[in-house]
């Protein structure tokens, strides 16, 4: 591990100094890239324009000319967060717009994942007139192909990364499609989904289909997409950050949904206090929940609910959810991490391959992602699916991309994996469960080439030193306030500390009391047993804990060595 401090350019934080902004805020801004105050301004007419997203209009097109003739629309949502609330947001804003409109869900344990033939042949015992995917389809060309048969058009909303043939829909809005100039490519599927939903809005006021009506308050969405849109860990570029702030004060004023205020209460979070942090480890996983271990229908329509008690209940049942989550998950991270211990992960590997035949195939994803933290290699985690089948889920690091590699693994290897899609640094893909040791060789033989020499050791990007005087309630809760995430991340600070006492909390943490220039100061490791040395160099966060009503700051202990 390597302990690095991001680099700031002196200009761009005097500029953000002069400007207004905090001096720890300007220095935090600046390490990320930020060089003027315009950046952080987050209001809602600073979005980029619909009419740059390549095929938003046609859509509008589309979707305007079904809802005129009271066609029959079906949203084909997927069971992440990202998906149900891209459904969420298509579902309020097309019944908003006068539309006939109804979703289905797959079931993950037995359709999988997509616009698959089996979905459309379930999806046209309805009658739609036309299906709408939600943050997949993109690679649904068998599917679409099917839908064709049936005589049932299709509208493809997603973000993944396309495939070397795109379905013959009669319509694609995707960001990272072949000759879409749309200056995000960092949309999540619900971002593509609120897109298309302010390019429909335009079409309808230019056709003057509302009348003397008032048009719907497309805004009143923004919640929905925020929490999409850090649940699906996209990157927080400066398109999405404003999609999230207007989300993220809808919530703490108040004004968000019946679904997602339950959803925080029910973690135990004040939504008035709301940040960053719920929407990606509060909320979002109990979204997701539904859709690891049950059906995520139940997710969907809590954020659908306008009634307060049936969006608690909803709520209370996807914490239930949650919480067998973690029993499951803790026993499969059990068990990965012994396989580990005995020697299946080879030091010398580029890759890391990892299969129980008892493990949860809903939860595979975050055991990846967990594996991945500790071992620092692109990693992939697979359950049993369909009869003879497994189902894997990848994570990747910084620097190699899960996606390609898989592409590549594809084109060498033809007939090896069934299916497979995803991003840069998550996928999912279906093989034979007789091929796994093929397949372990060949993702292995593939990562080992293209994985950069660079990317092989893990590097911790830190904020540098917090000044003492900054180790306040007051600071803690003014970086809880702003927009952190993927690829913008949250502030990590470096210090070095004496060790002055640790014991076990929780079974799996550590509790730490830490000295500097003779300040003590209270700090937890997380999901961390070993013990500390009695001197270390810490990369840290700060936050505000809170406990029988009382706030104080609360150090995170991310990353630690001995000095």
């Amino acid at each position: 591990m390597n302990i690095v401090q991001r680099p700031v350019k002196e200009k761009d934080l005097q500029r953000l100094i002069g400007g207004g902004v905090h001096p720890l805020l300007a220095r935090l801004y600046a390490a990320r890239r930020v060089q003027n105050t315009s950046e952080l301004d987050d209001d809602f007419a600073r979005l980029l324009p619909p009419a740059a997203l390549k095929g938003a209009a046609q859509a509008a097109v589309l979707l305007a000319d079904a809802i005129a003739a009271q066609k029959k629309l079906l949203i084909i949502a997927d069971y992440d967060a990202d998906g149900a609330t891209a459904c969420a947001v298509g579902m309020r804003a097309l019944a908003a717009f006068g539309a006939k409109v109804e979703y289905l869900v797959p079931d993950r344990f037995k359709l999988g994942y997509g616009l698959s033939p089996e979905l459309v042949e379930l999806a046209a015992e309805r009658s739609p007139d036309l299906l709408i995917t939600v943050d997949n389809g993109i690679a649904s060309v068998e599917g679409v192909a099917r839908a064709k048969r049936f005589g049932i058009g299709t509208l493809i909303t997603d973000h993944h990364l396309p495939g070397d043939t795109l379905p013959e829909a009669e319509c694609i809005v995707n960001p990272n499609q072949p000759g879409c100039g749309f200056p995000s490519k960092a949309l999540a599927g619900v971002g593509v989904m609120f897109y298309v939903m302010l390019s429909l809005r335009k079409e309808l006021r230019d056709r003057k289909a509302f009348g003397s009506k008032p048009e719907p308050n497309l805004a009143a969405l923004t919640d929905l997409v925020a929490l999409g849109t850090v649940a699906d860990v996209v990157p927080l570029d400066a398109n999405n950050r404003i999609l999230v702030a207007q989300g993220l004060k809808r919530l703490r004023e108040g004004r968000a949904g019946a679904g997602l205020a339950a959803l925080a209460r029910a973690g135990g979070r004040e939504p008035s206090r709301a940040s960053c942090f719920d929407f990606g480890f509060v909320l979002g996983p109990r979204l997701n929940a539904a859709g690891r271990l049950a059906d995520m229908s139940l997710g969907i329509e809590c954020l659908l609910t306008d009634d307060e008690a049936r969006a608690a209940n909803c709520a209370q049942e996807l914490d239930r959810l949650n919480r067998e989550r973690r029993r499951i998950e803790a026993g499969m991270l059990d068990e990965a991490s012994a396989a580990i211990d005995a020697g299946a992960a080879s030091a010398a590997g580029a890759s890391l391959t990892l299969y129980q035949p008892t493990w949860h195939q809903g939860v595979v994803g975050l055991i990846a992602s967990r594996v991945k933290e500790r071992v620092h290699r692109p990693t992939i985690c697979f359950a049993k699916g369909n009869e003879g089948e497994l189902r894997g889920s990848g994570r990747s690091i910084p620097g190699f991309h899960l996606r390609d590699c898989l592409d590549l693994v594809a084109k060498r290897f033809p007939g090896l994996m069934l299916r497979f899609g995803g991003h840069a640094q998550a996928a999912g893909l279906t093989i034979h469960e007789r091929d796994l040791e093929r397949f372990k060789e060949g993702f292995e033989k593939t990562a080992a080439e293209i994985l950069p020499e660079e990317a092989r050791s893990q590097v911790v990007e830190t904020d540098g030193a917090l000044e003492a005087g900054y180790h306040s309630l007051e600071v803690a809760r003014m970086l809880e306030s702003r927009i952190w995430g993927q690829g913008f991340p949250a502030p990590l600070f470096c210090d070095e500390f004496r060790v002055e006492s640790q014991r076990v909390v929780g079974e799996r943490h550590l509790r730490v009391r830490l000295v500097k220039d003779g300040r003590r100061l209270e700090a937890m490791r997380f999901n961390s047993l070993g013990p500390l040395p009695a001197r270390i160099r810490a990369a840290y966060r700060i936050g505000v804990n809170e406990f029988n009503g009382l706030q104080s700051v609360q150090m995170s202990v991310e990353h630690a060595e001995s000095c």
